[in-house]
């Protein structure tokens, strides 16, 4: 709506809420992350979803789910000039959901609970414009709305892993905007629907969802991996 200004300013909520409560309860911005946290981390960040997202649509393409169709857009200029227009956005979300509220967490219990209990938190803010806006893919509301919910506490195992493992907010930035332009600007677009596509493709289908369980074991095996300081010490569940 209005150019894409709406969407933008709902991504930078969470952001703008993170900010003014460290202002009022700290009176200073720190605890948000602003370190780089190493480039190795940087780096996974960025290449994991595009790593999940081949995944999640190459089972589609392959079992016939879904068409493989043409990018036509400069793969170059889509990377550099996508990838930063994605972080801008993501920012707004990432500085309250992984900046915020996902140290807080930490302090007060262990990292399962601190990913699904943001990741529940996340999946609840995005319901309305699900249930109510135009952001799904056709397919029963309440199917997509699974999908949704599925794919977001699975995801939110790595971006709770990386947050607390860098210490750096700039990787759940980069988690968060490679997700969305890979997946939003490059999968879906170059997925021809063949009847039953959209029940499997986007954000709001089966194959993400699926793929998003394997991420979240995966960096949940990895738990004991993360700094005893990053995270709560009764019960590392």
């Amino acid at each position: 709506m209005h150019g894409g200004i709406y969407v933008f300013g709902l991504m930078w909520s969470p952001g703008v809420a993170a900010i003014l409560t460290r202002l009022i309860h700290q009176r200073n911005l720190r605890g948000e992350g602003w370190g780089w946290g190493g480039t190795r981390w940087q780096l996974l960040a960025y290449f994991l979803p595009l790593a999940y997202a081949t995944l999640a649509y190459g089972m589609v393409w392959l079992v016939g789910l879904g068409g493989l169709g043409r990018f036509r857009t400069s793969l170059p200029l889509f990377i550099v000039a996508g990838t930063a227009q994605s972080c801008l956005s993501a920012l707004g979300e990432e500085l309250g959901w992984r900046g915020l509220l996902v140290p807080e967490l930490a302090k007060l219990t262990d990292f399962t609970r601190t990913a699904l209990i943001s990741g529940a938190i996340w999946a609840v803010w995005h319901t309305p414009l699900i249930l109510f806006a135009d952001y799904n893919s056709g397919t029963p509301k309440g199917y997509g709305l699974l999908c949704f919910v599925v794919m977001v506490l699975g995801i939110s195992f790595p971006f709770a892993w990386l947050r607390l493992r860098s210490g750096s907010v700039w990787t759940a930035m980069l988690l968060h905007a490679s997700h969305n332009l890979w997946i939003q600007g490059f999968f879906d677009r170059v997925t021809t629907d063949t009847g039953r596509t959209r029940w499997f493709t986007t954000e709001f289908g089966a194959a993400l969802a699926l793929t998003a369980m394997v991420v979240a074991y995966a960096f949940w095996r990895l738990r004991n991996r993360l700094p005893s300081a990053a995270i709560s010490s009764p019960g590392q569940a």
